[in-house]
């Protein structure tokens, strides 16, 4: 008997390719919690004790760069060198695995190696940087574990630099690699490459306009369009999108225009051939390409007929040299705007001298024009970038020496501050942008940690009022860039201590009153430390009141930053402008405030388990902002029991609308309001994984679990921003 189905695949065509018929096509309004476990261990195939940080300790730094150097000049013929030389290749490489990284909320940057996969492997303007990268594969494989690719990547970048004559700032190591792409950061709305910038700002001829948190102008590209706003050249126009782009970077318009010669200084851009002769981008290229992409298999796609960015030609003489021709090219050449060879828009100059004209990648006996782009003439109309580069021209030294510490900041910055910082070849400076804290140089005994408990929770301040301030200070963290946090103490100095989520008032009152504590002790303890362990005396005495006996761990250790370490226009951006633990919002937003929820707490480390307990907590702790009874399902406020999931998930009880985004509890039986809550209160009963979360910690049987859960993930908050004890 036959079966018409027999031999058939099992598997439903697509299933495990095709993003289509999942939950969030069906519901695409539904809560989506992946954002808070896309790295889970499952990603990683390293064990469970693997410490990046102590493998790193063991590499032979001097022979990685040795190698790193050699390896410049080794060209292959399946992608060669121009000029002989892979650093311009290997800068660009490194330049925009860091230069995705923006200021407002921290993410992107070059400290996972993000770039490695989609969307930013297949990035337009990530064009053969796939290359690069496989380059780079033998010395990765020869020091394996050792050395991350986040590091090598940005290492390579400083050992072209070196090669070529550059002193370098410094670097240091400790960037761990990622295994599985990023899905929590937002690069745009667009659904196509390179789509025009005019949907990412309000106007497109004010680029301040442009929608927060993204930088970069189009999608697609890591700042500006290099032949100008929307492909229309303009170098004015262009020269306030670099400013507004490199802003939101977290660069000035020195380090800007630093950055912008110093980039553009060595190597080349590729535009010598028809883009439409090229292949797919990795992510979209057959297996058989292994993981390359923009293969060109019409003509000759490599050396001097590469075509990557459309743009074709070097910007100084000597590409493989660093030196001041830039600014010399730039400055004493008057340009003209002319198309290349794949037809896009770039300016060359006018009556150039042989001898200033680089020579060919391939064959140096022949002699073609320099070139620059949009951008790069904005350097030279803007007034404000040209009386920096003038005075780069005229002082080489004065620019090696922004450039350099540009470079490290470009590269740096979302690693973190400087106790995360790995290696010998880290600089001794402190670099304000690094929002250095103090090393305390004391330590406290279980003992002094007990008395100091009693003190605080004596003070004159209440419990919930301890813990706000604790959460307050801790709750700026955010793991992408490794900045805010508790160390330091920083909410008491400006700009933190008038943030209106702060409570400045109330906020002004507890300082007050730790400062007292602090100037009673006989032995010096930060005012960092003072404030995390009061609400760490508040959670336990919490805990007491529902009858469980839990220690919460405390580690003492914390420094207290001030006003001159602190670039207070830089801490702007950690403002928070919505608290869902405290159930606040700042004003009303497109966005949910169950999606801010999400966010504030992947920024956090949190899973969603410790987001659920901590939340639950936090409501019958009686901390919501400015004393807000809403979601607060307990009439035993100060006490650490599970009430707000119990009454939560309670059929006794129906929800109903009130004023936009609260809502009443009422008795089914009475019809009166027992509570009112907020969509995020709510969110817990009404989300099908929150719910379930909520279920758990409602049981009879979960109430001490509830509590020990919250306490971990309490220490946990409180500890994230402590490299030194990690």
């Amino acid at each position: 008997m036959s079966n018409s189905k027999a031999g058939q695949c099992p598997v439903m065509h697509g299933s495990n390719t095709k993003a289509s018929n999942t939950n969030t096509d069906w519901w695409p309004n539904a809560l989506n919690l992946d954002i808070l476990h896309q790295h889970d261990t499952k990603t990683t195939p390293y064990d469970s004790d693997f410490s990046y940080a102590d493998a790193f300790k063991t590499l032979d730094l001097e022979a990685l760069k040795a190698d790193l150097k050699n390896a410049m000049t080794q060209s292959q013929e399946w992608w060669p060198a121009d000029w002989g030389h892979y650093g311009g290749l290997m800068i660009r490489m490194a330049w925009h695995s860091a230069g995705s990284y923006r200021l407002a909320d921290g993410r992107g940057g070059g400290g996972t190696a993000n770039q490695r996969f989609a969307p930013l492997n297949s990035w337009p303007d990530n064009g053969n940087l796939d290359k690069a990268r496989r380059l780079l594969w033998p010395i990765k494989k020869k020091y394996g574990n050792k050395l991350s690719w986040a590091d090598l990547i940005i290492l390579a970048g400083n050992m072209a630099y070196e090669s070529m004559g550059l002193k370098t700032f410094g670097f240091a190591g400790g960037r761990e690699d990622i295994w599985h792409p990023e899905k929590d950061v937002y690069w745009g709305a667009e659904k196509e490459w390179l789509a025009p910038s005019d949907g990412r700002y309000a106007n497109v001829d004010k680029p301040d306009t442009m929608e927060n948190p993204l930088a970069a102008v189009q999608m697609g590209l890591i700042y500006v369009n290099p032949e100008g706003v929307n492909g229309k050249p303009d170098p004015l126009k262009t020269a306030e999108q670099v400013r507004e782009t490199f802003a939101r970077m977290a660069m000035d318009d020195e380090e800007t225009a630093a950055l912008t010669v110093g980039g553009h200084t060595v190597g080349k851009t590729h535009g010598n051939g028809k883009a439409e002769n090229l292949g797919p981008e990795p992510e979209a290229a057959d297996v058989h390409e292994q993981g390359l992409g923009w293969n060109n298999t019409t003509t000759r796609g490599i050396g001097r007929d590469t075509v990557t960015s459309g743009i074709e030609g070097a910007w100084t003489t000597h590409p493989t040299k660093w030196d001041n021709d830039y600014c010399k090219l730039l400055l004493t050449y008057e340009w003209q705007l002319t198309k290349s060879p794949a037809g896009a828009h770039q300016w060359e100059p006018v009556n150039i001298k042989e001898e200033d004209k680089p020579v060919d990648v391939e064959d140096p006996s022949i002699r073609l024009n320099p070139i620059m782009t949009d951008a790069d003439m904005a350097m030279k109309m803007d007034p404000a970038y040209r009386k920096i580069i003038e005075r780069f021209y005229n002082d080489f030294d004065y620019f090696s020496d922004v450039f350099a510490r540009a470079w490290f900041k470009l590269t740096h910055r979302d690693l973190g501050p400087k106790s995360r910082y790995l290696g010998a070849d880290v600089p001794s400076e402190d670099l304000i942008w690094q929002d250095p804290v103090p090393t305390a140089n004391y330590t406290l005994t279980d003992a002094e940690i007990s008395d100091l408990k009693t003190t605080l929770l004596n003070c004159g301040i209440s419990a919930a009022d301890l813990i706000s301030t604790a959460w307050d200070s801790a709750r700026t963290y955010r793991g992408s860039d490794h900045r805010g946090g508790a160390n330091g103490a920083r909410i008491r100095l400006a700009p933190q201590k008038d943030w209106q989520g702060n409570e400045p008032a109330r906020l002004a009152t507890v300082l007050s009153a730790l400062k007292k504590v602090q100037a009673g002790l006989n032995k010096q303890v930060s005012i960092a430390d003072l404030i995390v362990l009061g609400g760490t005396a508040a959670v336990e005495q919490a805990a007491k009141n529902a009858g469980v006996d839990v220690i919460v761990r405390f580690a003492p250790g914390r420094g207290d930053a001030t006003d001159d370490m602190t670039d207070a226009e830089s801490f702007d951006v950690l403002e928070p402008i919505h608290d869902g633990f405290r159930n606040w919002l700042k004003k009303d937003y497109v966005v949910s405030a169950e999606e801010l929820l999400l966010e504030r707490s992947q920024l956090m480390g949190l899973s969603a388990p410790e987001m659920s307990v901590l939340l639950g907590g936090m409501r019958v702790l009686g901390t919501n902002h400015n004393g807000s009874q809403h979601g607060v399902f307990t009439s035993n406020v100060g006490t650490l029991s599970n009430d707000f999931f119990v009454n939560l998930t309670d059929m006794a009880y129906r929800w109903e609308p009130a004023a936009k985004g609260l809502y009443n509890i009422v008795e089914r039986t009475s019809g009166e309001t027992k509570w009112t809550a907020t969509r995020v209160d709510l969110v817990f009963g009404s989300n099908s994984i929150l719910r379930a979360l909520a279920e758990f910690y409602a049981q009879d049987d979960n109430k001490e679990r509830f509590v020990h859960d919250f306490v971990n993930a309490w220490v946990k908050v409180m500890n994230t921003d402590r490299f030194d004890i990690k």
